[in-house]
């Protein structure tokens, strides 16, 4: 598997070499997305710690956004808070981190154990990180909620963007399912090659907007882990792995009741189906539409 670094920051978040073009170019190609940042073990982890190691970091972006053709976003998908290098942390949770093209970053946590709300839904006060001289909070929401978010900015030594470009779009279509580009024959051919299967759906955080407010173009990547085909009727479709849905924007960011946490069903005929968890409440809702999507295979 081929990996290069397309675009990398300092702790300033200032460009050191690639382009952010280059970056924007590969995801829009469907390439996967790796960040690699680094930082001292009692700066980061544990303030109170006398060991200063240098910790690395490589963390990957399974669901990743190219938001009005020109700013990429990433959303960890399935990571879990832990105490390195100890273990897990005490209280279950996905850690739904965020990182944008220019190091501004964002963490969305949904409890998973249905522990007591002592909170309400909006903007709440900045958390106390006099301790954390490099970090920098931006925003506070939902705290003592099911699922607090905020955007911050940490200053890592480095960011850099990795991608891999093995994928090879085989099939676009419009919202009603007709070709643009590529084939139906294509993408079954790959089907039964064995190869992956990822998605690029446009518009599919439209209903996420607020009312009155200017729709933002917007393309979500995924893997499709779990793939059919109707031979028959010459309908492929899939199951993605879970997906982070955000309201689009740029930079992008979590704030209160703008995101939520699920799986799609995308077919070849436009259509998707979509089970979203509400992450304040754990309830599940089934959403549907039709929507512009391009295939990839690897």
């Amino acid at each position: 598997m081929a990996w290069k670094c397309v675009l990398e920051l300092n702790e300033h978040r200032g460009r050191v070499e690639g382009s952010e073009e280059a970056l924007r170019d590969s995801i829009s190609a469907g390439a996967d997305l790796r960040i690699e940042t680094n930082f001292k073990h009692n700066e980061h982890i544990d303030v109170e710690s006398d060991n200063k190691e240098l910790v690395g970091e490589v963390s990957e972006f399974r669901t990743t956004y190219v938001l009005d053709g020109r700013w990429v976003a990433g959303c960890m998908t399935l990571r879990q808070p832990v105490n390195i290098p100890i273990g897990f942390v005490a209280r279950p949770s996905l850690s739904l981190f965020l990182y944008n093209q220019n190091g501004q970053q964002a963490i969305a946590r949904p409890y998973l154990d249905g522990g007591a709300v002592t909170g309400e839904l909006g903007s709440s006060p900045l958390d106390d990180h006099h301790d954390m001289p490099k970090y920098h909070q931006l925003d506070s929401w939902d705290a003592g909620t099911n699922a607090p978010s905020s955007n911050f900015i940490y200053d890592f030594g480095k960011f850099r963007y990795w991608v891999n470009d093995e994928w090879e779009e085989v099939l676009s279509h419009d919202a009603d399912g007709h070709v643009v580009g590529g084939s139906y024959e294509q993408l079954v051919g790959a089907f039964h090659s064995g190869r992956e299967v990822k998605v690029g759906v446009r518009g599919i955080c439209q209903d996420l907007m607020n009312d009155g407010e200017a729709s933002m173009e917007h393309e979500l990547f995924t893997q499709v882990g779990f793939t059919y085909n109707y031979t028959e009727q010459k309908l492929f479709l899939g199951e993605t792995h879970p997906i982070v849905r955000v309201q689009p924007a740029i930079p992008l960011m979590y704030q209160s009741k703008n995101w939520d946490y699920g799986w799609l069903m995308p077919r070849t005929d436009g259509y998707v189906a979509m089970l979203l968890l509400n992450p304040y409440t754990l309830q599940y809702e089934r959403k549907e539409g039709h929507y512009p999507i391009r295939w990839f295979v690897k």
